[in-house]
C-alpha cells in the first residue's frame, strides 16, 4: 500500500521561534477514512457483486493484475468520495483505505499498486465500444446492469408495498466537447444530452442517457413498461402510479398506463383552450385574494381532450391561484377518478411532491458527477452515467441502512461525504490485523459508530437455532 511521495518540504508561517513545515511523506495516511463504511454498505446490499456479474471479462487471466470487480468498486466508491476524474486514480490507487477494496495486501507484481491507475480504468470504460483490438476485452450486458437498480430496490423492502409512485423527469447534461450525439437544446441553451431518470422515492431505478434532439418523453413508455414488469414480477398486486411534469403528458404514455393498470398524475401545459375553462375559478380566487390580501386557490374539475393528439377525453384538474403578482393557473391530467381522490388533494399532496425528485437529480449531478460525460462516445458516457448512478445507490444505502435516527438521516450525498466519509486516518498493517486509526478530533465519531454498528448487524450471521 506504499506510495512514492514528493520529499519537498513545504514551509508555512512560523511562530514563537518555531518553524512550521510539511511534506507529503506521511505514508499510510488517508483523508478517506470513511470509505470503510462504503465498503460495508456495498457488501450489505451486494452492489459490486451484482454489478460485476453484468460484465464479461475476456482478458488473459494469467496477465490480469486488477480484477474487474475491484475496478468497478474502485470507480464507484471514488465517485461517492468526490473523485470524478480518472486522473485522480493515479494517486488514489495507493490510498490505504480504498486499497481494502482489493481484498489483498499485495499486488501480483511488485511494481503495481493493488488498485488500478487511470489508464487501466480508462480502458475499462472506453473499451465497451466494441471492436477487435487488444483494448476491447471487457463488455457489459446493458439489460442486466439496468436490472441491478430494480433488484436492489426490491431487496430494500421486507414486504410488498401497497403503492409505488414512479417519478419521471428529463434534465440537461451540458457538453463542452465534440461528444457523439451532442445537440443544441433551445430550452437549455447549450449543447447537451437529455438523460431520463426514474425514481421511486429516494431509490434510483433508471438513468438513461439520450440525445437532446428528442421530445422529453421519448422512450419513456418503454422504460416504464420495463420497470413495471420487473416490479410486478416481484409484487403482482402492487398499485403503481406514474408522476411527471407536462413534458410527459403524451397520449402514447397515458394510453399505455390505462391499458396496463398503471395510474398517472401528469402536469398539463396551459393553452388557449384550457385557460378559458378556468376563468370563473380564477375570478373567484382573485376576489378572495383582494378580500384577504393572501394567496388564494380554487380547484376545478374539467373534462378535456386535445384537438387531435389525444385518443380520448381525460380528467383534468385546474388550479386557479391568485398571488400578489397575479393569476397563476396550473393544470394536471390524471387517470384517477374524483371518487378516489379529489382535485385539491391530488394536486397539493400528490403532484406537488414530485418536486422532491428534482432534488434527487441535483444530488446525482452536483454531488456525484452524473453529468461528467466527457468521453467521446455515447456508449462510454452511458457507462459513466451508470457508474455515478451506482455511487448514488451506494450512498442511499448508507443513508437508509446506517443513518436512520441520526442527524444525517435525510442528508444529501454531499453532506454525508463531508461529515462522515472525509475523515483523516492512519492505517497500520500487522500480521494479524489492519488497523484504521481515525482522527481523534472527528466531530462525527458518534454518528460514524452508529452507522458502523447498523451495517455490521446487517452482515452478521443469523443466530443458531437451539437443538
Amino acid at each position: 500500500m506504499g506510495t512514492e511521495c514528493s520529499s519537498e518540504q513545504l514551509v508555512f508561517e512560523g511562530f514563537e521561534g518555531r518553524q512550521v513545515v510539511g511534506s507529503f511523506d506521511g505514508g499510510a495516511v488517508t483523508s478517506n477514512g470513511g470509505a470503510a463504511l462504503l465498503r460495508e454498505a456495498d457488501r450489505a446490499i451486494g452492489l459490486t457483486a451484482k454489478v460485476a456479474r453484468c460484465f464479461r471479462d475476456e482478458r488473459d487471466a494469467d496477465l490480469i493484475v486488477h480484477r474487474l470487480d475491484t475496478m468497478l468498486a474502485q470507480r464507484v466508491h471514488a465517485i461517492a468520495l468526490g473523485y470524478e476524474d480518472l486522473n485522480d486514480h493515479d494517486e488514489l490507487r495507493f490510498d490505504p483505505v480504498l486499497g481494502l477494496l482489493s481484498d489483498t495486501l499485495e499486488s501480483k507484481r511488485d511494481d503495481v499498486a493493488t488498485l488500478a491507475g487511470k489508464s487501466t480504468l480508462n480502458r475499462m470504460e472506453n473499451g465497451l465500444t466494441g471492436g477487435s483490438t487488444r483494448y476491447h476485452k471487457i463488455s457489459v450486458n446493458d439489460a442486466e446492469l439496468e436490472r441491478v437498480f430494480l433488484d436492489i430496490f426490491v431487496a430494500a423492502h421486507e414486504r410488498a408495498p401497497e403503492r409505488i409512485i414512479l417519478d419521471l423527469d428529463a434534465t440537461d447534461d451540458p457538453l463542452h466537447g465534440d461528444q457523439e450525439g451532442r445537440f443544441y437544446h433551445g430550452y437549455y441553451r447549450c449543447y447537451c444530452y437529455l438523460p431520463l431518470y426514474i425514481f421511486a422515492g429516494r431509490h434510483l431505478l433508471v438513468a438513461k442517457l439520450r440525445r437532446a434532439d428528442i421530445d422529453a418523453s421519448a422512450g419513456a413508455r418503454e422504460e416504464v413498461a420495463r420497470v413495471v414488469a420487473e416490479l410486478r414480477k416481484a409484487w403482482p398486486d402492487v398499485e403503481i402510479w406514474l408522476r411527471a411534469d407536462s413534458g410527459f403528458a403524451r397520449d402514447e404514455l397515458m394510453s399505455w398506463c390505462e391499458e396496463n393498470r398503471v395510474d398517472y398524475v401528469l402536469g398539463l401545459a396551459r393553452n388557449t383552450r384550457l385557460e378559458p375553462m378556468l376563468a370563473d375559478a380564477l375570478n373567484e380566487a382573485k376576489a378572495t385574494f383582494e378580500a384577504t390580501k393572501q394567496a388564494a386557490r380554487v380547484f376545478k374539475e374539467l373534462t378535456y381532450r386535445t384537438v387531435d393528439s389525444w385518443s380520448r377525453e381525460r380528467r383534468v384538474v385546474g388550479k386557479a391561484e391568485h398571488l400578489e403578482k397575479g393569476a397563476n393557473p396550473r393544470f394536471i391530467v390524471t387517470s384517477l377518478s374524483a371518487e378516489r381522490i379529489d382535485g385539491k388533494e391530488l394536486y397539493e399532496r400528490i403532484y406537488c411532491a414530485r418536486g422532491e425528485m428534482e432534488n434527487r437529480i441535483k444530488e446525482c449531478q452536483l454531488d456525484l458527477d452524473a453529468d461528467r460525460t466527457s468521453a467521446s462516445t455515447m456508449r462510454a458516457n452511458q457507462l459513466r452515467l451508470w457508474l455515478s448512478s451506482l455511487a448514488y445507490v451506494l450512498m442511499e444505502a448508507v443513508r437508509r441502512l446506517a443513518l436512520a435516527g441520526t442527524a444525517l438521516a435525510n442528508a444529501t450525498a454531499g453532506t454525508i461525504r463531508l461529515k462522515l466519509l472525509k475523515i483523516g486516518a492512519v492505517v497500520t498493517v500487522s500480521v494479524r490485523r489492519i488497523k484504521i486509526a481515525f482522527a481523534s478530533a472527528c466531530p462525527a465519531k458518534t454518528t460514524f459508530t452508529h452507522a458502523h454498528a447498523h451495517l455490521r448487524r446487517l452482515r452478521a450471521p443469523p443466530p443458531a437455532i437451539a437443538a
